[in-house]
């Protein structure tokens, strides 16, 4: 390489190298910062649909005691913020 490409790219690597510290600190109005994934929502009929999978291979009494372990005697009584947790304990169910 010869030192005018060299020279072009450094210039290049500076600029690039501005841009991306100026992104990281422009505020995004959604709070999300591009290029980073999004936390998905577990939805009521997911969990619903994991629950009744275990309960039908005969894990009733501990799905049962999933939801009292969440405070609840049926799953739409469940807080959605305990959606994930539930979720994570039922499919530890073998």
């Amino acid at each position: 390489m010869d030192r005018d490409t060299i020279k072009k790219l450094l210039a290049t690597l500076q600029e690039a190298t501005r841009l991306v510290e100026s992104m990281m600190d422009t505020e995004f109005p959604d709070g999300e910062v591009p290029g980073e994934p999004v936390a998905q929502e577990i939805t009521l009929e997911q969990v619903r649909a994991l629950l009744a999978e275990k309960s039908q291979a005969g894990f009733t009494a501990e799905v049962r005691g999933l939801l009292e372990k969440y405070g609840a005697p049926k799953l739409s009584l469940i807080d959605p913020a305990n959606y994930k947790a539930l979720m994570a304990d039922a499919e530890q169910l073998q």
